[in-house]
């Protein structure tokens, strides 16, 4: 050892020596990146990866053992021969070559050994080739056993170098292998460098074809370029390999590799999603981790279950595909995990069939749960109860307080309904303000009377409306299954119908469905389904009741009726169908449609007599009412001064302040305004003095009993009275006898109006539009009628 040491001190550059070494570790790296491809590939392959790592190793020795010569000293100029360099460099990368192949290929316990022999031959023969090559006038002697220690040291080294490749995993196994087939190489080199000795031989011929040192120097740096060049190449594959396991680990999806139908990689995604470590699924059949995939092909789904290590399953979809991988013809499985999508799916599931403010039952699964009870039912000849509910004063509490506080109430009120409620029952939300509950358990209708009455209860607790200001009551209507139907839609008609009867009878209340409330609502419901259709079907139409001077008789404009010719009923009176239109909303259409017959049969009068036309108090709820009568004005022609608009104390009650806004707008327009049906309301006095109004007209109710009641007749002469004080014209209507005609006419009364004066005409127009003489005609006519009726009353 201590000549070894000796030789290196004293013959050697030490730039050069560090300079071998560190080529040597470059080639030995590069020719284990290279192997390790070698091993992860199928036999044709492999066999070029380990060409490809013999090339690196033996261009590495051959290298270094001719840097390390170039940093050798002898005393005297040194030469080498072409013909043994270049056979030096071929035994090299041959020698590598079998070494490499036997330690990669033999199976058995000593192909390690025999792979470090080879090894270390190779080196010895490519070294001792390499100092056949140098030609110098000396004679080169070396010592046997110092030259057969130098290749077992090299065999020891490099078997020790392929046992830890094969051994070792990852970086380990990288450095490991690497730095001991360095010491191998150099083990070799410098002991057997030691073991030499030039003797001068000044007679010997030097021949001309000899490579010099400088030639020798471009020959190395080409070679070591080369090999930093396979060495980059290594870096840069394996690089890109790095890469693509980098893109492999971002994907979203697990991907699992399959040799044989074993797993032999996996990705991070997979091994985060199942919990399982490479380590614990190489090896082993995608069974042991996925359950049966049924029809998975290539590129084609199927959904499974993946089971994680902690023990759970998890909704997973599987791909198959196929691809070459590390040299081998692979199958690919991407797992991508369905969690999400369930719970989306599952989400949407829910809202679809759920209320998002309350996240009860919409109407949709209501429907269905309705239809599921009603069939248990059946087969279990049991009974049903459906609870109708609808939230008195919701509507106000929402227009006051704001949709905000009005979602609070409606999210207050399922969660009360729900405590109240059995887990069997089924608590709805139909829309708005309505609710209903499926009571499927329980003998009825003692069931459906505790439930009830613990809703009333509760509310009662929870909604203090003599308090709360937003506290709402509840209202409830009752059927029962089958007694009150046997299909749902039935069922769900007649509950409906008892919460009808409860809303008008008086709210806060439990009704339970009776057939005689079924055969009225089902006439008041036929009669709101008509209505509605009414106009497109002609069946309403307008007819115009005269209004006459109470002095001369002569005709000063007349009144629009709304006339309703029913089908199979025939005409129906007023009384009937206007409340119902006001109830449900229609007559804000009916109305409108009245005011624009009465304005444009107006327009065609060859006079400018006065139309009246009745506002229903429900119209002065449109924030637009203004608005559309001025706009039907403009379209008919018809002058503002010529409309008289009828309207009841009844509109003046729900919002009195909104409502005189309107009659001051429509006054300001030109439009005169009568109070119609004077003296049955509770506030008449009041509003007479709050608006300007251009007529008064006394109640027919009056009028019908002026021939026998005095009170009656007082009161009609005060409100004469007060007329004439106000500077108002009075209309009297329904005057149906010369008796109470002559009474409103001697009390003072201006106007009268009535059945005995003229009946409604549907076509008042005809009469009056043919010519002047026409309409002179009939005042003349309707005078002569009165002065008569005078006469014979006198």
């Amino acid at each position: 050892m201590f000549s070894v040491i000796t030789c290196i001190r004293d013959n050697h550059d030490w730039r050069l020596v560090l300079a071998a070494a560190a080529v040597c570790l470059v080639g030995a790296t590069a020719a284990m990146l290279l192997l390790s491809r070698a091993q992860e590939c199928d036999a044709g392959r492999r066999k070029l990866w380990i060409g490809a790592s013999a090339f690196a190793f033996g261009t590495g020795v051959w290298a270094t053992h001719f840097i390390a010569m170039l940093a050798y000293d002898g005393g005297m100029p040194i030469g080498y021969q072409l013909g043994l360099t270049t056979l030096s460099f071929l035994l090299s990368v041959v020698g590598s070559w079998a070494a490499i192949l036997v330690a990669s290929e033999s199976r058995g316990r000593f192909s390690r050994i025999r792979g470090g022999v080879l090894m270390a031959l190779g080196i010895a023969s490519m070294h001792l080739t390499g100092m056949q090559a140098i030609e110098t006038q000396a004679v080169i002697l070396y010592d046997p056993l110092m030259t057969l220690s130098a290749v077992l040291a090299g065999a020891l080294l490099s078997g020790a170098a392929f046992h830890a490749f094969f051994q070792l995993k990852g970086l380990r196994r990288l450095l490991a292998s690497s730095i001991t087939f360095v010491l191998a190489i150099c083990a070799l080199h410098f002991i057997s460098m030691a073991s030499i000795t030039l003797v001068p031989d000044p007679g010997k011929q030097v021949p001309a074809t000899v490579l010099d040192a400088s030639l020798l120097a471009v020959i190395v740096v080409v070679a070591a370029t080369t090999l930093i060049l396979i060495a980059l190449a290594v870096v840069f594959i394996e690089s890109h390999l790095t890469d693509l396991r980098g893109l492999a680990n971002a994907s979203q999806e697990g991907l699992l590799i399959l040799r044989e139908g074993r797993i032999i990689d996996a990705n991070e995604r997979f091994q985060g999603l199942s919990g399982w470590k490479l380590a614990d699924l190489a090896g082993k059949a995608p069974s042991a981790v996925l359950s049966a995939i049924q029809g998975t092909g290539q590129n084609r789904p199927s959904e499974t279950l993946l089971n994680t290590r902690n023990g759970r399953e998890i909704a997973v979809e599987v791909t198959a595909s196929r691809i070459v991988y590390r040299g081998h013809n692979c199958e690919v499985l991407a797992v991508r995990d369905l969690t999400e999508r369930r719970q989306a799916e599952e989400m949407i599931e829910h809202l679809a069939h759920h209320d998002v403010l309350t996240d009860l039952p919409n109407r949709s699964l209501f429907d269905t749960r309705i239809r599921q009870a009603l069939q248990m039912a059946e087969r279990k000849n049991s009974e049903v109860a459906l609870f109708y509910l609808d939230l008195d004063r919701f509507k106000a509490v929402n227009d006051i307080f704001g949709h905000a506080e009005g979602d609070r109430i409606l999210r207050k009120v399922a969660s009360i309904l729900r405590r109240v409620a059995d887990e069997s029952d089924t608590v709805a939300r139909l829309g708005g303000d309505e609710f209903a509950i499926i009571q499927p358990a329980g003998q009825q209708p003692a069931a459906a009377q505790k439930l009830a009455a613990d809703i009333l209860d509760e509310f009662a607790a929870e909604m203090d409306t003599a308090r709360d200001p937003t506290a709402v009551g509840v209202s409830l209507g009752i059927a029962l299954y089958p007694a009150d139907g046997a299909a749902a839609e039935e069922l769900c008609n007649n509950a409906d119908t008892a919460l009808y009867r409860v809303k008008h009878d008086g709210r806060g209340k439990v009704c339970f469905f009776d057939a005689e409330m079924d055969k009225a609502a089902r006439n008041r419901r036929q009669i709101e389904s008509e209505l509605r259709h009414a106009i497109s079907r002609n069946q309403i139409h307008v007819s115009y009741q005269p209004i006459l001077d109470a002095q001369s008789g002569e005709i000063g404009g007349y009144e629009a009726l709304m006339r309703w010719n029913r089908p199979g009923y025939g005409l129906t009176e007023p009384d009937i169908f206007i409340p119902i239109a006001e109830e449900s909303g229609s007559i804000v259409q009916l109305g409108e449609w009245v005011l624009l017959q009465a304005c444009r049969e107006a327009v065609r009068w060859p006079l400018p007599l006065m139309i009246a036309v009745n506002l229903s108090p429900v119209q002065f709820m449109l924030p637009n009412l203004c608005e559309r009568i001025e706009s039907i004005l403009a379209e008919t022609g018809l002058a503002p001064s010529r409309l008289e608009l009828e309207i009841t104390e009844a509109a003046l009650i729900r919002d009195r302040d909104r409502v005189m806004t309107t009659l001051l707008r429509l006054h300001k327009l030109g439009v005169h305004i009568v109070m119609d049906d004077f003296g049955t309301g509770f506030s008449s006095l009041s509003n007479l003095r709050s608006f300007p109004f251009d007529k008064i007209k006394v109640d027919r109710s009056f009028t019908g009993v002026l021939e026998h009641d005095a009170s009656a007749r007082s009161i009609v002469r005060a409100i004469i009275g007060l007329g004439h004080s106000l500077g108002m014209p009075v209309v009297t209507e329904g005057v149906e006898t010369e008796i109470q005609r002559r009474i409103v006419v001697e009390e003072g009364c201006t106007q009268v109006q009535g059945l005995l004066l003229g009946k409604p005409d549907i076509e008042p127009s005809v009469k009056l539009a043919a010519d002047e003489n026409v309409l002179t005609m009939q005042i003349e006519t309707g005078v002569s009628l009165l002065r008569r009726a005078q006469r014979a009353g006198e």
